[in-house]
């Protein structure tokens, strides 16, 4: 059986009835842990990679990010995603509660 985290859009009744119907079993933690969501740990990234610069407007903002998000490597985002069965397995550890991730 395959698990889903509990995120708003899988909360509603028609979709946990889906799941129900596909042997989906949904987890009982916060979809939006960013011991779980690497894309929080991607932001953290670009943040810091942007963190000096002192854009005077939104565009200057915007071209930052941009140049920022284009400079993260394949490897970086690789070595994220494959971090996803420590991740796991340091929130079964902690209970569900805050991890090193």
């Amino acid at each position: 059986m395959r698990t889903i985290d509990l995120a708003p859009a899988h909360a509603a009744k028609s979709t946990k009835d889906w799941f129900t119907k596909k042997q989906l079993e949904v987890l009982a933690w916060p979809a939006n842990s960013p011991d779980l969501n690497v894309i929080e740990n991607l932001w953290a990234i670009v943040k810091r990679k942007i963190r000096d610069r002192k854009p005077t407007t939104l565009d200057q903002l915007k071209q930052n990010i941009a140049t920022a998000w284009e400079t993260v490597s394949a490897e970086t985002c690789d070595k994220l995603v494959k971090s996803m069965p420590r991740r796991l397995q340091a929130v079964k550890q902690a209970k569900g509660a805050a991890t090193k991730y």
